[in-house]
């Protein structure tokens, strides 16, 4: 198998509901996208199927999802992600229900040791994720 340089990890709140974890985890995957300045980095590929149809954009990196037992122990990997330099986008339980406009208010109004944290989507350092993640298992 060929070497990644980069990797790519979402870790999601275990308590939370299944619906409201994809949910989570396709709102961290459009902004992890999105904050990638050098696309080329996510190594997006379009796989042609014998039909010659094209489906296109999926990363030839490898992606895990794994578990965290709570919301703490993201807050906690969130802040190793700081402090390693490693870009992450996360999702809490200030940006559900309600309109968009509100769930923005309610996270300006919420202080960070308050949030509840549903997920975290990292790309960065292929050694150094790895290491930040290991304790955490796969999703189930």
């Amino acid at each position: 198998m060929e070497e990644f340089s980069n990797k790519l990890v979402a870790v999601l709140n275990e308590k939370i509901e299944v619906g409201v974890a994809m949910n989570t985890l396709a709102h961290m995957i459009v902004g992890l996208g999105a904050s990638v300045e050098k696309k080329e980095e996510l190594r997006l590929t379009d796989y042609a199927d014998a039909d010659d149809n094209s489906h296109a954009n999926i990363s030839e990196i490898p992606f895990i999802v794994l578990q965290a037992r709570n919301s703490n122990q993201l807050r906690i990997l969130r802040q190793a992600l700081i402090q390693n330099n490693i870009k992450f986008v996360d999702f809490t339980n200030t940006m559900t229900i309600g309109t968009y406009q509100e769930q923005i208010e309610r996270s300006k109004q919420t202080k960070e040791a308050d949030l509840e944290y549903y997920g975290i989507a990292i790309f960065g350092d292929w050694n150094t994720v790895s290491e930040l993640t290991k304790k955490f298992s796969l999703f189930k």
